[in-house]
Parts: structure tokens; C-alpha cells; sequence
């Protein structure tokens, strides 16, 4: 007998072991044998999505006129920094779908207090850079909240009822921050250098936007030649030439840093600024330097967006979508075990086998890449058991009929496997071919539930491939090569 498969079968039995190890834990840690440090940790716990763990959703909304086209590129950058931004500020395993047109749906499994939510979503919104000066638009402290005429349906910035800015600096409050091209030293502002305020009983004020983060390139931390923090950017090439007429018109005016309409900086023009490369100099340290950083590159977002609806999906909901799931699958899997070993006798009790290799292997993959499940993802999952034993059996029928023929076992499996091996790569290919439909139109409509189940379904097809092509068919080798057929027909269901 060949010795192809029992090698092949030291390999399946490894790949048991691992995936065996990584579906009992939580955390997978690999230490070095020497020194006994850490050579790699990961938490693989299984990730639940909100209907099962509960959580919160929140719809987001484009916040700008009706009349005003949302780009689809514009929608998916806007979800992709919200994204960062939401990880960034703790708020851990969130899901952002885009909806398009205007709408981005946001999703955090675990997290039961929508105010907390939704606060941290309304600081990852728009990134503004607003002129100041000492006459029309006075200089305001960091941390108040102005208005500004981005996303009103006027562009000019008309005195109008509004909130008035809540503070304006004193001379011994002056912003230690300062604006400056980058082939240009340092020049930092300090509190000897007066700035002119602006009165506490001026009327309310509406700040102009001279443009939005969406015209940030690239935004890092560095240090000039003393050693300071300072912010180096870099602007798009459409917006180089709008901010080097602005900063030429407005030498030693203030280009304020506002992110949701909160200024967090106000960095004097120290001078013209061309080429689409600059400085924001000050007395920064290096967390508040990357602090500012991280606003302003993942608070560059090209649309404004608001809030328009969240809902809280109680954990008590999906304990119990958990538990019917998980009583779903166990019927389902006993079934199909039971009709396999009924039905196909000794070949279907070894699929029975191989189908225990696909459970364990599909549980670490989900766990290593990791798959948020969902209720659908379950579903598409349970799917995918039925799945897993189609190829078997259309191998055992093809094998019943070699053996029908006269042929000895070792050539009914391989006559076996070779004649049916056609019908099972179209009719997985096919399974896969819908899966990557499905999962590109939940993730281009928002639609999670679609998504998830085409992500299970397409794993799960994947691996019941392997186990039918490789561990179902290396179990028949090892177990039936030396089964003499004709003294044990019942043994094979004829």
C-alpha cells in the first residue's frame, strides 16, 4: 500500500491538534523556549456581531443640503476614518457599513450606553481650518465652540443669530501655536506678544471656512532643528494653490484648527505658504503633538455628518438568538451525521469524521481572522454543513457504483472520486461565485446581514472542499485499502 496517505494523514492530524488548541482558548500565546519571553499573543476569542451580543446601532447622515451630490468615494472615505477614529478613541470591534447615497451605518457589539456612543462618533466629524483676525472674525480660546459657514447653503460669512463664542483671549492668553511653510524656521508665539481680542459684547459671529481636512494629504509628527514638536503637512495638489493665496492675503492673521466646529488650535500665519507643505509650530509635547496629529488625520473628513438615529439591541435578545442558534446547529449537524452513517454505512461514518475536521477547522479560522458572527453568519454557517457532505456524497455513489461493477476498493475510490470531482468543483464554484456577489452587495447597500452570511457561507464552502477532497478521501485510503469488499457488501450500504 501506498505511504501517501498516512503521510497525509500526520498532516490532518497536526492540523486537528492546532485547531483543536486554538478553538479551547481564548488567547493563543507562543513563548520562547529559551528565555521563556513572548513570541506572539493574540486574543481569538470568538467575536459575536450586535444582534447576538447587543450593542448599539447608529445611523449617520451626510450633513449638508438635500440639493448637494454625496460622491460614493467621498461617503467610503468618510466611513473609513470614522472607523479609525471610533478604534482610536477605545471604542473597540466597531462595524461601519456605507449606504449609499448619504448614509454610513455604524455598529459596536457590547456597548450599552448610547450616550457614550454617539458622543464619540460626533467628535469624528468634520475638520475645518477657519480664518481669524482681529476685526471681523475675533481669535477665540482652544475649546470653543464656534460656528462657521461650511455646509450652509450661503458661502459667505455674514454676521447671524447663532452662539456667540464663549471666550476670546486676554493678551496673557495668547495661542502658543504658530503656521509656518516648512522651509522656514520655527517662530513661536509666547505670552510677551499681545494679541488684540475681540470684545465679550460683540454679536454673534459666523467664521468663514477657508477649507476642510478632505485637502490634507499626509499629516506627521516631527521635530525641528532644536529638537521641538511640531506637525508637518502636506495638502492635495487641488488645494495648494487656495491655501497659498490665503496664507499670502493674511500674514499674521490666525488659521484656527476646528473639528466639529470646537477649535482645538489656533496657529498664527507667520508667513505666505506655498508649495502645499507646511508646519504647525508650538509648544507642543509629544502627546499633545500626537494628539493634534491624530485629529487632524483622521479628523480630515471630506462631508460633514450627523447623527440621525440609533438603536439599542439588548443583550437579552441575542442570548437568546445565541442559544436557538446553537440548538439549530446541533440538529442540523445531527442529522446530517446520522443520514451519513445510516445511509453509507462505514464510508459515511469516516465523512461523519471528516465533517468533526471541518467544524474544528471552520471554528479556528473564524476565530484567527476573526469573523464577527451574526445571526446570519450563523445561518450561512449551518448552510454550510449541508454543504460540507454534498461532495461526499457524490463521491459514495460514485463508489457504490464502481463497486457494483467489480472494481477492488482502492479503485472505487479513486474511479470514485475522479468521475465525481467535476460536479463538485462546479457546484462549489458556483456556491462561491454567489457568495462574492452577496457579500459585494451588502458591502456596497450597508446590508450586514446579506454580508454575513455570504462571508460564513464562502468559508464554509472553502473548507468542506478540503475535507471532501483531502481528509474524507485520505480516511477511506487508510481505513478501506485492506477491507476486502465482497466479504463485508452490508459495510458499504449494498
Amino acid at each position: 500500500m501506498s505511504r501517501r496517505p498516512y503521510v497525509t494523514l500526520v498532516v490532518i492530524i497536526i492540523l486537528i491538534v492546532l485547531a483543536v488548541w486554538v478553538d479551547l482558548n481564548k488567547t493563543i500565546t507562543i513563548l520562547n523556549p529559551f528565555n521563556q519571553s513572548t513570541l506572539f499573543s493574540r486574543n481569538v476569542d470568538i467575536q459575536l456581531g450586535l444582534d447576538l451580543r447587543g450593542g448599539l446601532q447608529t445611523l449617520l447622515e451626510a450633513d449638508l443640503p438635500a440639493t448637494t451630490a454625496v460622491s460614493a468615494d467621498d461617503l467610503n472615505v468618510a466611513r473609513s476614518i470614522l472607523e479609525s477614529r471610533a478604534n482610536a478613541l477605545g471604542v473597540s470591534e466597531v462595524i461601519m457599513q456605507s449606504a449609499p447615497p448619504r448614509r454610513i451605518v455604524a455598529e459596536f457589539p457590547g456597548l450599552q450606553d448610547p450616550q457614550q456612543v454617539v458622543a464619540a462618533l460626533q467628535e469624528t466629524g468634520l475638520l475645518e481650518f477657519v480664518g481669524m483676525n482681529t476685526s471681523n472674525y475675533p481669535i477665540v480660546n482652544e475649546g470653543t465652540v464656534i460656528q462657521t459657514d461650511y455646509g450652509t447653503t450661503s458661502s459667505t460669512a455674514t454676521p447671524q443669530a447663532g452662539t456667540t463664542p464663549s471666550e476670546v483671549p486676554s493678551p496673557s492668553e495668547t495661542p502658543t501655536a504658530s503656521l509656518a511653510p516648512t522651509n522656514t524656521a520655527a517662530t513661536t508665539q509666547t505670552s510677551a506678544t499681545p494679541v488684540p481680542t475681540a470684545s465679550t459684547t460683540q454679536a454673534p459671529i459666523i467664521y468663514h471656512t477657508v477649507m476642510t481636512g478632505a485637502a490634507l494629504n499626509s499629516v506627521n509628527v516631527t521635530t525641528d532643528s532644536l529638537g521641538a514638536y511640531q506637525i508637518a503637512f502636506t495638502l492635495k495638489s487641488n488645494a495648494t494653490t487656495l491655501f497659498s493665496d490665503y496664507t499670502g492675503a493674511h500674514v499674521n492673521d490666525y488659521l484656527a484648527i476646528v473639528l466639529d466646529k470646537k477649535v482645538i488650535s489656533v496657529p498664527k500665519i507667520n508667513q505666505q505658504i506655498s508649495g502645499g507643505q507646511g508646519v504647525i509650530q508650538g509648544n507642543f509635547t509629544a502627546d499633545t503633538a500626537n494628539t493634534l496629529a491624530i485629529q487632524l488625520r483622521y479628523g480630515s473628513l471630506p462631508i460633514p455628518l450627523k447623527v440621525v438615529e440609533s438603536q439599542l439591541v439588548g443583550p437579552t435578545l441575542g442570548a437568546e438568538s445565541v442559544r436557538r442558534s446553537l440548538l439549530a446547529g446541533i440538529i442540523g449537524l445531527s442529522a446530517v451525521v446520522l443520514f451519513m452513517a445510516f445511509y453509507y454505512r462505514l464510508p459515511g461514518f469516516l465523512a461523519d469524521m471528516a465533517l468533526v475536521v471541518y467544524a474544528l477547522l471552520s471554528l479556528m479560522i473564524f476565530k484567527l481572522i476573526p469573523v464577527f458572527l451574526t445571526l446570519s453568519g450563523v445561518a450561512g454557517f449551518i448552510l454550510s454543513i449541508g454543504m460540507a457532505v454534498d461532495a461526499n456524497i457524490l463521491i459514495f455513489e460514485r463508489l457504490k457504483e464502481e463497486l457494483r461493477s467489480g472494481r477492488n476498493l482502492r479503485q472505487a475510490i479513486e474511479l470514485g472520486w475522479g468521475r465525481a470531482w467535476p460536479s463538485i468543483r462546479d457546484s462549489n464554484s458556483s456556491t462561491l461565485i454567489t457568495c462574492v456577489i452577496l457579500y459585494w452587495f451588502g458591502s456596497t447597500f450597508g446590508a450586514s446581514v446579506v454580508q454575513g452570511f455570504a462571508l460564513t457561507l464562502f468559508l464554509g464552502v472553502l473548507v468542506s472542499l478540503f475535507t471532501a477532497v483531502i481528509v474524507t478521501r485520505t480516511f477511506l485510503h487508510v481505513v478501506l485499502d485492506n477491507i476486502k469488499f465482497a466479504e463485508h457488501p452490508r459495510w458499504f450500504g449494498i
